[in-house]
């Protein structure tokens, strides 16, 4: 995963260990989300360097999966009364412009 559990509970503001499997997995869910958006594995576009302590997935990327973690947290549901509507969590979706591997079909060359 490229957010451990321990970052995703200092980014919700968790401090007991209750929530840790319902943490860890939005965790997942955020990354297969953001996965199927930028058309890449993170894992294979970003190989780990061997040390927990070292990520090589940008920052910003990160970023919008704490972003997206914390908007599944927060809204757990698929609807919600007597709330507007909105968007994914602002800036997510500028984030994910700069990495996505667009393509356009294939061209015979």
């Amino acid at each position: 995963m490229t957010v451990s559990l321990e970052v995703a509970k200092a980014h919700l503001n968790v401090t007991t260990d209750v929530d840790d499997a319902l943490i860890t997995r939005l965790i997942g869910a955020s990354q297969r989300w953001l996965e199927s958006q930028l058309g890449y594995k993170l894992a294979e576009q970003y190989p780990p360097t061997g040390s927990p302590a070292i990520s090589t997935v940008p920052d910003d990327l990160e970023q919008g999966q704490l972003m997206l973690i914390a908007h599944f947290y927060a809204n757990r549901e698929a609807t919600l009364v007597g709330v507007s509507v909105q968007q994914m969590p602002f800036g997510l979706a500028e984030i994910i412009l700069n990495y996505r591997n667009w393509s356009f079909g294939e061209c015979d060359a």
